[in-house]
Formats: structure tokens, sequence, C-alpha cells
């Protein structure tokens, strides 16, 4: 029998906007809750679409970093843009933070989705992942 999961909210993410927790742990299997462009005390990083993707993808390599793993630990991202018109400008953010913290050019797999919206209206992307503590 595998042990529960552990739960927690690292330091560096805010606080979470309801009942859940940033991180779960099961194992060597790491969940990142939906991560978006939020500084410290929740103000949104900016409002466009590469400030906020360049923050969220910070966020969850400081979440990943809590639990000992990495951006390269990660197996999968899913990607939430809040229009189609923003996919050229999230591509050239994701391009930027992966060039920086994937030189040799191989990425995890990524689902992109637009969706009508997300948890607030000022949030134009949100980014989960799982990932495999190495």
């Amino acid at each position: 029998m595998s042990p529960l999961p552990q739960y927690e909210n690292p330091k560096g993410l805010g606080s979470p906007l309801s009942a859940y927790a940033h991180v779960a742990r099961a194992g060597d299997l790491i969940f990142v809750a939906g991560q978006c462009g939020f500084v410290d005390d929740n103000a949104v990083v900016g409002p466009d679409v590469r400030s906020q993707t360049l923050r969220a993808y910070a966020n969850v390599r400081t979440a990943l970093e809590s639990q000992g793993a990495s951006l390269r630990s990660v197996v999968r991202f899913v990607t939430y843009l809040t229009a189609s018109d923003h996919i050229a400008e999230f591509y050239a953010a994701r391009e930027e933070f992966f060039g920086k913290h994937y030189p040799d050019g191989e990425y995890p797999p990524n689902t992109l989705l637009i969706v009508k919206g997300l948890v607030r209206p000022d949030l134009l992307v949100e980014l989960d992942a799982t990932a495999c503590r190495q």
C-alpha cells in the first residue's frame, strides 16, 4: 500500500485562492496546481501574457524546488489561455523561459487549451504541471 499524498503551500507562491494546496506529492510523483502570474501577495505581475507566462513558469519552478525537484523533472505541462489571440505571445514567452531552463532543447509535453476564463478576470494564463522526482 502506498503512503497517502502530502500537500504543501510553499513560500513564494502566495496563498491559495480557495481550499486547495499548491503542491501534492504521492511517492515520486509531484502535482503542481494551476499557477498564474501571481507574485507573493497574490497580485498579478502584469496585464500582459508575456509577464504572466514567465511568472507562472517561475511559480511552477518554485513549487517543484520545494519538493526537491526541478523543471527537468516535469513530465507534462497543461496550459490554459483565455483567448486564442494570446497564443503567439505565450509561445514567445515560453521559448524565452525554456531557452534558459531547457538549453538542450528537450521540452516536456504540453497541452494547450483555450478557455472562456480563469478564476479572476485579470488572469490570462494558467499552467499546471506533473513531475517525477529524480
